[in-house]
């Protein structure tokens, strides 16, 4: 029986080879009807024999293209017309949007086979792409995705590339970045005063200057990195030197996984992650015979690795080098430098020479970084290849869209579509003038590519963050939500859970309820609202921000509420970094309080054990200390030796655990002549073994089973992994992140979902 069907399919269907993945499915079935793009998705009418409209339904659903994700196909009959051909038709730019925009996506197979074929015409061409890969969220200006709202529109097809782009059994077929050597954007290579330096090779030259150890600043596909010969210690000082970064590991390139391994030990879970199609950047453990400088990672015991995700950056690996150091292209604290004008402009005084080319980056977006911890991907940046794909909430915000504006530190921004929240890319730290122009721009996009006007703005309670200044500027009504109830909430949201959890949330800084530094939190909590059930117990930080820069002035912090007037004394034995002057003045901050912030900061207890048994006495990045306290404990990975930690119940009901108590042990075994990375594996099975014990008596209390974990702290692979077989050995479930980074880079997918839950609890 002839029927027909109209299809409306929601999702990532955009710009990712779907129409004529549909016209060739539909024209092997012999049906009729018609494709087209629209503002919410993708619309199709099929007509013709049942039997084949399910069939064709089920390929649909079942084997989309590659780079599709589907999130909902609606169905329903209308009258036939007799149509026996099936065609493509133009989009339709009227209505509501709901479209999903696809992430930029890694240089494919078929497309790296041609760069590399001296016989086809994009031979050694920096631009190849097809549907089934290439620049996406970076280029596009406008929904629906087609070439007019990109910044390809600026590029005229010739006649070869719109046959193709026109040609629905070709693979470009509406491949919006489509072009060629005739028609498409082109490579220069200029020196510091913008004249050409490349010749008839620009590619071939800029491999000959990495090859010579100079910096050059290479455009890409979501903006600037500053490259450098990975193997060539000259090159390497001279970028650290320039980019005033002394210590702060730098990501590597390397041409294959086969070099990866070289350099590092990479398990099949690493190996998945770097060759997948996001191409993130992925922490492996170094090889101690790397051919690589030591001044690439110098108190790190991994690598930030890479493969090349661009034409470009395959034909830059053909260089005779191991890999190349590829680092964000900005100055200390700015964004990433994504315009060729900015970056000549501020990266002047860092790099050689510039590889631009004349291809618009219409956002900018710095690469994902990635770990594995226990056998699974996590996030500690997410940004390209992921961003601005969204995490399905729980509920739906009913119309009453959120725009939630995230932390200060490792910002990213959200904004909810019914229960769709879709995050940004990463933004970076706001803390100048710069940052907070690109948070804004971020807001701008996703508004307008989601055609989204939000009615409440989500917000950290910190009131000097600038996010929380641009939502109280807003003019919006505000939906403050406490930074670690959003940690917790980020959690709740990703694993579709509203019902209460035991969280335990842990990092450096967030501001409580009371108006004190927050950051070793114990909260009983769901999507609307929390009760803080216990914290680590507060000491103060003296001279506040500057004793997170300088871990021995916390270490001293907790000397003294762990030896009192012997505090001192043991201060000059055992912190040396911390010189007499200093350590006369911290010792006369923390007896006065003089801007000296009580915290429960599980950051800074870390930082105070790293100075203690002398593994970092400064913090030069952000969580130098902690992430070298935690390479030194995996020396001693089979150590089970722990400190006991008390806890006691204070005069308002909260658990205060006494982290003083690990210091007396610690300069103990210290005095005995325990090795520095069994003392640091032991303080890492103290905190676990101290949470464990804090989880438990709240179960006792509420009667909770789930625990969830957030917060910069389970960055940490060696205490995570014993916490999660210490939590599941004794009963608990356990929630963890795998969409979004249990760092701050998650706060505003838990602002979104705890703003909209609260807005759904007041509509009942």
């Amino acid at each position: 029986m002839t029927v027909r069907v109209r299809c409306e399919v929601t999702g990532v269907v955009q710009g990712v080879g779907f129409r004529p993945f549909v016209f060739g499915l539909a024209s092997r079935l012999g049906l009729g009807g018609f494709v087209r793009n629209e503002p919410r998705g993708v619309t199709l009418e099929l007509e013709g024999d049942e039997d084949r409209i399910d069939s064709f339904l089920d390929s649909l659903k079942n084997d989309p293209p590659p780079l599709a994700r589907i999130e909902e196909i609606k169905t329903d009959a209308v009258p036939t017309l007799g149509e026996k051909r099936f065609v493509i038709r133009e989009s339709d730019l009227e209505g509501s949007r709901g479209v999903l925009v696809s992430p930029d996506i890694a240089t494919c197979d078929d497309c790296l086979r041609e760069l590399l074929d001296p016989a086809d015409r994009r031979y050694r061409y920096p631009f190849i792409n097809c549907t089934n890969c290439g620049p996406r969220y970076t280029i596009v200006t406008d929904l629906p995705y087609d070439r007019s709202r990109t910044t390809m529109s600026v590029f005229s097809l010739c006649e070869a590339c719109r046959e193709e782009y026109t040609d629905p059994s070709n693979r470009r077929y509406h491949a919006e970045p489509t072009c060629c050597p005739v028609c498409g954007p082109r490579m220069r290579l200029v020196d510091v005063n913008s004249r050409d330096i490349g010749g008839d090779d620009p590619t071939a030259e800029a491999i000959r200057l990495l090859e010579s150890g100079k910096v050059l600043a290479i455009k890409g596909l979501g903006g600037f990195h500053l490259a450098a010969n990975a193997a060539h210690d000259d090159a390497v000082k001279t970028l650290r030197s320039r980019k005033h970064r002394d210590q702060k590991p730098f990501a590597l390139m390397v041409a294959e996984s086969a070099a990866a391994h070289e350099i590092g030990i990479v398990s099949l879970v690493e190996e998945r992650l770097l060759t997948g199609r996001e191409r993130p950047i992925v922490l492996v453990k170094k090889r101690d015979d790397a051919p690589i400088s030591p001044l690439v990672a110098p108190r790190s015991d991994s690598f930030g690795v890479m493969l090349p995700y661009t034409p470009l950056h395959h034909l830059l690996m053909a260089g005779e080098y191991p890999a190349l150091v590829m680092t964000s292209g900005n100055i200390s604290d700015e964004p990433i430098a994504y315009t060729n004008d900015g970056a000549q402009k501020d990266l002047g005084g860092l790099a050689d020479a510039f590889f631009i080319h004349d291809r618009g980056i219409h956002t900018r977006n710095d690469d994902s970084v990635m770990r594995v911890i226990q056998e699974a991907p996590r996030f500690i940046r997410r940004s390209r290849g992921y961003a601005p794909f969204p995490v399905t909430m729980p509920l739906d915000t009913g119309g009453r869209e959120v725009l939630a504006v995230g932390a200060e530190l490792n910002n990213t921004v959200a904004l909810s579509r019914g229960r769709h929240v879709f995050l940004s890319h990463h933004i970076g730290d706001l803390k100048n003038l710069a940052a907070y122009e690109s948070f804004m721009e971020a807001i701008r996009l996703l508004e307008s590519i989601l055609e989204v006007t939000p009615s409440v703005v989500a917000t950290d309670l910190h009131p000097d963050y600038l996010s929380t200044r641009y939502a109280r500027e807003s003019g919006l009504p505000l939906a403050q939500v406490q930074h670690h109830h959003a940690h917790i909430a980020a959690v709740l949201a990703e694993h579709q859970r509203c019902d209460p959890v035991i969280g335990v949330a842990l990092d450096g800084l967030g501001w409580g309820d009371d108006a004190t530094l927050w950051g070793g939190e114990f909260l009983v909590a769901d999507l609307v609202g929390y009760n803080r059930a216990g914290s680590l117990e507060p000491v103060l930080q003296p001279g506040g921000d500057a004793a997170a820069k300088r871990p021995p002035r916390m270490a001293y912090a907790y000397l003294a509420g762990a030896l009192g007037d012997g505090a001192d004394e043991a201060a000059r034995r055992h912190l040396p970094a911390l010189e007499d002057e200093e350590r006369r003045l911290t010792a006369r901050l923390l007896e006065t309080g003089l801007n000296s912030p009580r915290t429960s900061s599980m950051g800074r207890l870390f930082d105070a054990v790293s100075a203690l048994i002398g593994v970092c006495d400064r913090n030069t990045f952000h969580s130098q200390a902690p992430m070298e306290l935690e390479a030194e404990a995996q020396k001693a990975a089979d150590e089970d030796g722990f400190y006991p930690v008390s806890i006691r119940e204070d005069e308002s009901g909260v658990l205060r655990a006494r982290a003083a108590d690990i210091f007396p042990d610690t300069i103990s075994d210290m005095n005995g002549g325990v090795s520095t990375s069994v003392l640091a594996a032991r303080f890492h099975n103290s905190i676990a073994r101290m949470i464990l014990d804090m989880v438990r008596r709240i179960r006792e209390a509420s009667g909770i089973e789930t625990a969830a974990l957030s917060g910069g702290v389970f960055a940490n692979a060696f205490l995570t992994e014993r916490l999660v077989t210490l939590l599941a050995d004794n009963g608990f479930e356990v929630l963890e992140h795998s969409l979004v980074s249990a760092g701050d880079g998650g706060i505003s997918l838990g602002q979104a979902a705890v703003a909209a839950a609260r807005g759904m609890k007041e509509r009942e």
